[in-house]
């Protein structure tokens, strides 16, 4: 029985430095950890979890991260020249060239691990109970004090709190994209939204005093005269209004920067995809086969003297053939049906030159319009010379060749018939099969096929989504 290998689990460790280079670590955990200058080159990373951590300085040359999950994880000055990404997670991961504190990410920040970082989060933190501790002491003054006046005091300052905190929190997001729009340095946007804060604050509390608390503080007063005096500086209580400010204003910045950086991601990533794709292509181009060539060239050289004129035709056939090939279009990924029947009748002319009487082709299209659809270019010759290379040349009686297009149901149907030996289990992986195959699934997707049939007859059947021809040409061009 087959041991099944157990993933490795390295969760919340520090491993900076460490070599993991051409390691087969598919499905690994490296979570929570600090991986900073770790060298991962050439390793298999297929399917790992490489969240929330530190991978600064770290190298994935050429490593294999299909479907890697690095989520929240800060890839600053990160190498990952030639490495496969795809299906990759990368959301929410920081990414830069050195530190900088005009760039400070929160977030990226606190993960970093770093003694800053953990002096930030523990400040963060303490504001937090302090805030939770100051609600609940004046929920329960209100809830457990008996004196009226003293409940009255409590709701009217937790009323001015709220609604200061709310108005605190709306100025600051509704002011955000005017003062990035309005000034330059982030410093004087900072103090402009304070002074607005403060102005705003004072404003607050000198209205609610002269309309609700003027009357508890007397009443307060007159009870109990020789209660203590809140002698504390009036302009300390704006304070907490300009930080609450600030940190929105700064999180909602920093909120737009990572909106702007994943589009920009995502743009380049489709580009990266749209030149993958044509790159592609241009490898998949069809190319006439040298030995179609080599066989051309013997056929004319022994044509010279026996039949100079079949010579001279083969000729013409055979330049009117690479022009096509090698012409200004071949740049192109698409050209019209009725261009690509074209090129397949001028190769067949040729090869009917060596082949003689035992060689016949045809070629019917159910309806004129559908030659003005434009398809993948080079997609029918390479069917039409295996035909020729599997089925005609093994043939010692005449062979014959059907293209056929027509349209069913919305699908373009392109099929080559031909009456040479039926298909082995193994034609597919023939190249140009293959070729055809990996140049429509680039194009369509799910929205074309190949198939090979021997019954009822023996064809290549390329079938094509016509609402997929259009879109997929309007993409491509």
């Amino acid at each position: 029985m087959e041991n099944k290998k157990k993933p490795l689990r390295m969760t919340g460790t520090s491993l900076e430095g460490k070599d993991f280079s051409n390691m087969d670590l598919e499905g690994a955990d490296f979570s929570f950890s600090s991986l900073e200058g770790i060298n991962f080159d050439g390793s298999n990373l297929r399917n790992a979890k490489i969240r929330f951590a530190s991978l600064e300085k770290a190298t994935f040359r050429n490593a294999d991260l299909t479907n890697a999950d690095m989520s929240f994880s800060s890839l600053t000055d990160t190498d990952m020249t030639g490495a496969k990404i795809e299906g990759a997670n990368f959301s929410f991961s920081s990414q830069g060239k050195s530190f900088n504190w005009q760039d400070l990410n929160l977030i990226g920040l606190i993960q970093s691990q770093s003694w800053v970082g953990t002096v930030v989060a523990a400040f963060i933190g303490a504001l937090m109970l302090y805030g939770t501790s100051a609600i609940l002491y004046f929920t329960l003054e209100i809830i457990y004090t008996s004196n009226p006046l003293r409940v009255q005091l409590n709701q009217y300052l937790i009323a001015q709190n709220v609604i200061g905190g709310v108005f605190t929190v709306l100025i600051a997001q509704n002011l955000a994209i005017w003062l990035d729009s309005m000034i330059e340095k982030i410093f004087f946007r900072h103090l402009v939204l304070s002074l607005i804060i403060s102005l705003f604050h004072m404003s607050l509390a000198a209205g609610m005093y002269y309309l609700f608390g003027k009357s508890i503080f007397q009443a307060l007063k007159v009870q109990d005269p020789a209660a203590a005096v809140q002698n504390n500086a009036w302009y300390w209580y704006t304070v907490g209004p300009i930080i609450i400010a600030n940190v929105f204003y700064y999180l909602a910045r920093q909120g737009r920067q990572l909106s702007r950086k994943i589009s920009d991601q995502e743009y380049q990533l489709l580009n990266l995809e749209k030149l993958k794709t044509r790159a592609e292509l241009d490898a998949l181009q069809a190319r006439i086969n040298p030995h179609f060539l080599y066989n051309s060239l013997n056929s004319i050289a022994s044509l010279v003297h026996e039949d100079p004129d079949k010579a001279e035709e083969m000729t013409l056939l055979l330049s009117k053939l690479f022009r096509y090939t090698t012409g200004r279009k071949n740049r192109d990924y698409f050209d019209t049906i009725e261009n690509e029947l074209e090129m397949v009748q001028t190769y067949l002319q040729v090869e009917k030159v060596r082949f003689g009487d035992r060689l016949q082709f045809e070629v019917e299209v159910s309806n004129p319009v559908l030659k003005h659809l434009q398809v993948p270019k080079f997609i029918l010759q390479p069917i039409v010379e295996n035909a020729i290379k599997h089925g005609i040349a093994k043939l010692a009686d005449q062979g014959k060749i059907i293209v056929k297009i027509y349209e069913e149901n919305g699908w373009l149907h392109l099929c080559v018939h031909d009456n040479g030996p039926l298909f082995s289990d193994t034609m597919g992986a023939g190249y140009g099969i293959r070729s055809i195959q990996e140049k429509m699934k680039l194009l369509y997707g799910d929205d074309a096929k190949l198939e090979l049939h021997n019954e009822p007859g023996k064809s290549v059947n390329i079938s094509i989504l016509k609402t997929a021809i259009e879109k997929g040409h309007e993409e491509n061009e």
